[in-house]
């Protein structure tokens, strides 16, 4: 059953929602202001977060703010304005989708199933070191600057990422890369593509945290 926190200032709009959101089944938290909800998605790690950008004690923009400092929990902002700039700001700090009040309670609960269904089969983040790859946008990050690979080099960090800790034999690399590139990848090619996605993702290339080489056998990314 899946957990959803409302932040929602206005007494009568909230006790409606939360009955008919209990009634669909979920689980159901509710926050007044800023601070009260912050608090409660702290200590309650709810599965979708619907939220006001009007509150009492600050808005909604700083709590997705916050929110996406430290999670990637679903954001549904509910708000009276239909104002564009508003849903821009929104969804550039954040938000997976935005509703504008007044709003059917069927339409929401259609929402917050897409949410929720694209959270859950969404690939997960890898992380390594200073490295991040998100398989979902396709997108590596080095200390928050991105890292631009080619298709192969993507593949290949993929490949290992994937499997960190575990030994990734140069043979099964070169079944990989033949299969994305469609032509052999001998030793000599591997050697290239290895350099060059090294020289992108390490601090120090010569002394590699990341991907380091396993003589005789092939390669091993890192556990953390």
């Amino acid at each position: 059953m899946s957990l959803i926190l409302l932040i929602e200032d206005d007494t009568a709009i909230s006790e409606t929602l939360s009955e008919y959101l209990k009634s669909e089944g979920y689980t159901v938290r509710t926050a007044s202001g800023q601070k009260e909800g912050l608090q409660i998605f702290q200590e309650t790690a709810p599965d979708c977060v619907l939220l006001d950008i009007s509150l009492a004690d600050g808005n909604g923009f700083s709590v997705c703010s916050a929110i996406r400092s430290t999670s990637e929990t679903p954001v549904i902002f509910l708000t009276a304005s239909a104002d564009e700039a508003c849903t821009v700001a929104g969804f550039e700090i954040g938000a997976d989708d935005y509703i504008s009040k007044p709003f059917r309670p069927r339409e929401l609960s259609a929402r917050i199933r897409n949410v929720l269904r694209r959270h859950t089969s969404a690939p997960k983040i890898l992380r390594c070191h200073n490295l991040t790859l998100d398989p979902a946008k396709a997108l590596v990050m080095k200390n928050n600057q991105e890292v631009f690979l080619s298709a192969l080099e993507y593949r290949l960090l993929l490949l290992f990422l994937s499997n960190s800790g575990q030994l990734i034999s140069r043979d099964r690399i070169a079944d990989e890369l033949w299969t994305i590139s469609g032509e052999f990848i001998g030793d000599n090619t591997l050697n290239v593509y290895m350099k060059r996605l090294r020289d992108k993702i390490e601090d120090d290339p010569q002394n590699p945290q990341i991907i380091r080489t396993v003589r005789g056998l092939g390669y091993k990314a890192s556990e953390s």
